[in-house]
């Protein structure tokens, strides 16, 4: 059982330092928070790290969900990345020594690996959970049919299975409700969405005339975020901001809320950069979308649509959001 938020450490180690990032641990622990995701390529293991000492100082590993990821560039060398056997093992062994733990709880393929027969990264995985490092497994932006060919693999060769997928998922791109989250209905997988704030767009910070604000992903990122700030999806910003005022939250805490709320969601994962961030986000654990509201946003940007383009750090999307 997990907490309607899950904390995300992206930051931690990289614009967040040592220290914030451990006092984000401990006030998201305070406030009921049990649930935490990081990866081993955040901040070259840095995450990891951070989150392994925050960890032990709190006393609270035994409370707590810990999920990382496993695919992404660790080194240079053309099996430090990947879905093979070869990297899946090394690369657990490495986030137990770096998370200061003897297994992970849910340990999730952060991209869906195309080159690799599934078999290879399943019975991998499958391994892993019994010599009792790892708990279950999941899956992270994955198209829908590789999640159900995964699942299919499983049953038939008797293997551990998915038990989740983490999708990116925010009022500006809904193009999982398509098809993914019909998937994970179907077959009882946990949805944990990443980007519920939409990389920060969703938060009000970004207009029209300052598509860079100081300190934003835009301002870090550089290229590599300009499809996430859209002319149309701006608008949609604004509008998110207006309602926002006129319930007296935040626009963040507001499009956190419909995020959380929305049907098939367990946990959206949050990543704050700052304590204060997390400060604005804690009152969502405990509130409720008004039924009235959901056709409002429905309306901003109609469900399955894409205003801006959060599936642009996969390899299997065709699609792009096409500004205007």
């Amino acid at each position: 059982m997990v907490s309607p938020l899950c904390l995300g450490t992206m930051n931690f180690g990289g614009p967040t330092d040592e220290s914030e990032s451990i006092a984000i641990v401990e006030r998201s622990l305070a406030a009921g928070i049990n649930f935490i995701d990081t990866a081993n390529v955040y901040n070259a293991g840095e995450s990891e790290r951070i989150v392994g000492k925050a960890l032990r100082l709190s006393g609270a590993r035994n409370d707590v969900v810990l999920a990382t990821k496993v695919f992404s560039p660790m080194g240079p060398g053309p099996n430090q990345r990947g879905g093979s056997r070869l990297h899946i093992i090394e690369a657990c062994e490495a986030s137990l020594r770096r998370l200061e733990v003897e297994h992970i709880d849910l340990y999730q393929l952060h991209r869906a690996a195309l080159d690799i027969p599934q078999d290879e990264t399943l019975r991998a995985f499958d391994d892993l959970i019994s010599a009792g490092k790892v708990r279950y497994i999941g899956a992270s932006t994955h198209p829908a049919w590789v999640v159900m060919e995964a699942l299919a693999i499983s049953e038939k060769l008797h293997l551990n299975r998915y038990v989740s997928e983490q999708p990116p998922y925010n009022l500006l791109d809904r193009r999982i409700e398509n098809e993914l989250l019909p998937l994970c209905e179907r077959y009882d997988l946990a949805v944990l969405p990443w980007s519920p704030v939409a990389g920060g767009v969703l938060t009000g910070r970004y207009t029209a005339d300052n598509l860079k604000p100081d300190g934003s992903r835009a301002d870090r990122w550089g290229a590599r975020f300009e499809t996430r700030v859209t002319p149309r999806g701006l608008e949609v910003v604004a509008e998110v901001a207006r309602m926002a005022a006129e319930r007296q939250l935040s626009t963040a805490a507001l499009a956190l809320l419909w995020v959380k709320d929305q049907p098939l969601v367990t946990a959206p994962i949050y990543g704050p950069r700052t304590l204060e961030h997390l400060e604005d986000a804690l009152p969502v654990l405990e509130m409720t979308l008004a039924d009235e509201d959901r056709p409002l946003f429905d309306a901003l940007v109609h469900p399955g649509n894409v205003v801006a383009d959060f599936h642009d750090s996969n390899n299997w999307m065709k699609g792009r959001v096409v500004q205007h």
